[in-house]
């Protein structure tokens, strides 16, 4: 499809190609809105548990943005907060099984974070600042673009932690590969610990806004 089609398709106009672009930087649910920084500490020590993490909130967030926007016109206000956790526990339940089915021992390592999603204020912030006032392709949009900005920040913090501390990138031993153990460099357990995490995401929203000045502005 071309660019000029694109903009004639009010589908991929400009307004909703941002809601996918902006979270990825300029609005990164992470390092801007500072939310969902729990499961960044939990599930980063290693880039496999990370980036099935990542993939899980967005089919969460994706369809859980639709559902509640297709809905949105019958929840009474009174009941939207019970009515937006049944829809994420739900798709939660769904991904859950999915990872057990499929992903076992991917799913032993997540352990209970999987389950944690439903408490992701992610979720619940994209459900009530977007979801419940807009339409579903646009609430689709905003859910997989905040989702992919988390998830973004998840790989990042995972491939160093798993980098540095482990000697390894998705369980290939890199270090051990490229001869820096025989140098002797050692792998950094400090890493693969929580506070570690924290560390990082702290250096990466450092980095984010020492290039994008109107992020310094705004606070």
């Amino acid at each position: 499809m071309s660019a000029e089609l694109k903009e004639k398709d009010p589908m991929f106009s400009l307004k909703n190609r941002r809601l996918v672009s902006a979270p990825l930087n300029r609005d990164n649910p992470i390092t801007v809105q500072v939310l969902g920084i729990c499961s960044a500490l939990a599930v980063t020590a290693k880039m496999e548990p990370a980036v099935v993490m990542a993939l899980s909130v967005i089919f969460v967030l994706g369809m859980g943005n639709v559902v509640i926007s297709l809905l949105r016109k019958t929840i009474a206000p009174r009941i939207r907060i019970i009515v937006q956790l049944t829809v994420i526990a739900t798709l939660v339940i769904l991904v859950d099984e999915f990872l057990k089915a499929y992903a076992y021992n991917v799913s032993k390592q997540l352990s209970v974070f999987v389950g944690l999603i439903i408490t992701n204020c992610i979720i619940m912030g994209r459900f009530e600042a977007f979801s419940m006032a807009n339409k579903p392709w646009p609430s689709f949009l905003d859910g997989v673009g905040n989702a992919l900005g988390y998830g973004l920040i998840l790989v990042i913090v995972a491939f160093f932690r798993e980098l540095l501390g482990s000697g390894s990138i998705w369980g290939y031993p890199v270090l051990e590969k490229i001869g820096l153990y025989h140098i002797g460099y050692e792998n950094n357990g400090m890493m693969i610990l929580p506070p570690m995490a924290l560390i990082l995401v702290g250096i990466i929203i450092w980095v984010q806004r020492s290039r994008v000045r109107e992020l310094i502005e705004k606070n």
